[in-house]
């Protein structure tokens, strides 16, 4: 009898929840078109012949800020994961919150720092390391705005009366999963980018 009201298990043959796994292998796909990104930028970024060129515009300063900035929302994501799955909501609540307004950091830093990249003269179509950054990065970019409105949806649908139903913590994980995810892809990106001349 109590098996008839059991909840139905949404497991592959590996186990784990068949949302989680679409979410990994969505990921995985994700890879392939950031590796794919990366490396026509590293295939081009020499061939520039007009400027500016990296050294001319890039400030190493303020982008380890902002990577700073969007490792932080990675810890308060874990502790958001944290707060689902041993039923502390308000701890869920509070660093999803942190999650969001450190991504929207992060956002703003990248606005200000194309801003200053265009009144320096670098564009899209400037050169080819103007194409191939602000194509990298910009797409980059709208992953972590697609995060922010990921974790917003969570956020509001946490307050309703009914939350996120009986499977909080997987929600939550399975966001986490993306974030982290941007995050990595990030630390990536500005290594190549930034940190290797």
């Amino acid at each position: 009898m109590a098996a008839a009201h059991a909840e139905p298990q949404h497991n592959t043959t590996t186990g784990i929840d068949n949302r989680k796994m679409l979410m990994w292998v969505f990921l995985a796909s994700e890879c392939l078109f950031f590796g794919s990104l990366i490396s026509t930028y590293l295939i081009f970024k020499g061939d520039s012949i007009t400027g500016p060129l990296p050294h001319d515009v890039l400030d190493i300063p303020l982008t380890s800020t902002s990577t700073f900035v969007l490792l932080m929302s990675s810890l308060t994501m874990v502790l958001a994961v944290f707060g689902a799955q041993h039923n502390r909501l308000g701890l869920m609540k509070g660093m999803l919150l942190a999650t969001i307004v450190l991504g929207l950091a992060f956002l703003g830093f990248q606005v200000f720092e194309f801003r200053t990249f265009g009144h320096e003269g670098l564009n899209l179509t400037t050169n080819q390391f103007g194409a191939t950054f602000f194509v990298l990065t910009g797409l980059h970019g709208t992953h972590v705005g697609v995060g922010v409105l990921y974790l917003a949806s969570l956020l509001v649908a946490s307050g309703r009366r009914n939350g996120l139903g009986k499977e909080v913590a997987l929600h939550v994980d399975i966001a986490g999963l993306y974030w982290h995810f941007v995050d990595i892809v990030w630390i990536v990106i500005f290594t190549l980018i930034y940190l290797i001349p």
